[in-house]
């Protein structure tokens, strides 16, 4: 049994269906890039997981149980939006997710801190917005979770940046989780990624190993992406 169980899941928004009979599990020790375009149903879907928005049919398990007001202990998620007051120093935005959640580990995310170069002073409204998006990737991972949801932790951001998150990325990558990125960059996170999902229009398209890909098509992730839309 996986860590995520999702079986026959729709989610409609009025007479829009914006998922549509989705069944995907996901286990222990997995990045899973996935990948859609705009409109496919990425944020709709990790924000189900984790427990904001309800199905409109069909079931989500997260290790083993339906989501409840539980979930979010054990789910550890990255909006494609910074959500911190503009008021705040990175130290308050510390201190909120110590006292907020269980099993925050200060280290952690101080150690992240030193290696993106910033300094915890620094007021949200003082930081570029590639910055902001290394703060709350810093207070996201440092969460000791089941689950890590990470919904374009890359957007706005330079080459150079990209390739230092992922590697802290990498280096922070917990063995016993299971870790999900979604993002239009697919040449950037394809590297990191042991599965790959393409969701278009609400619908699973492919659902495969990044190597059984590389191996079978001749060609990338992000050579098939380009192909198939």
């Amino acid at each position: 049994m996986g860590v995520l169980e999702i079986k026959g899941l729709y989610k409609y928004y009025g007479k829009k269906c914006a998922l549509k009979n989705v069944n995907l599990t996901g286990d222990f020790g997995e990045i899973v890039g996935l990948f859609g375009p705009n409109g496919s149903g990425k944020t709709t879907l990790l924000k189900l997981i984790v427990g904001f928005l309800r199905p409109s049919s069909g079931s989500i398990r997260v290790d083993g149980k339906d989501i409840d007001h539980n979930t979010r202990a054990i789910v550890s998620f990255l909006p494609d939006n910074n959500l911190l007051p503009s008021w705040m120093t990175i130290k308050d935005a510390f201190n909120f997710y110590k006292d907020f959640f269980p099993g925050f580990e200060e280290k952690r995310f101080k150690d992240l801190i030193d290696y993106f170069n910033l300094s915890m002073n620094r007021k949200v409204k003082e930081l570029s917005k590639g910055e902001q998006e290394k703060v709350c990737l810093s207070l996201t991972i440092s969460r000791k979770a089941k689950i890590y949801l990470l919904d374009e932790p890359l957007g706005g951001i330079d080459p150079a940046s990209r390739e230092r998150i992922l590697t802290g990325i990498l280096k922070n990558y917990r063995e016993d989780s299971l870790m999900i990125i979604s993002t239009h960059l697919i040449s950037d996170v394809e590297s990191i990624a042991d599965r790959v999902i393409f969701i278009s229009q609400g619908e699973i398209l492919l659902n495969e190993k990044t190597e059984k890909i590389r191996e079978e098509k001749k060609m990338s992730v992000d050579e098939l992406f380009r192909k198939t839309f």
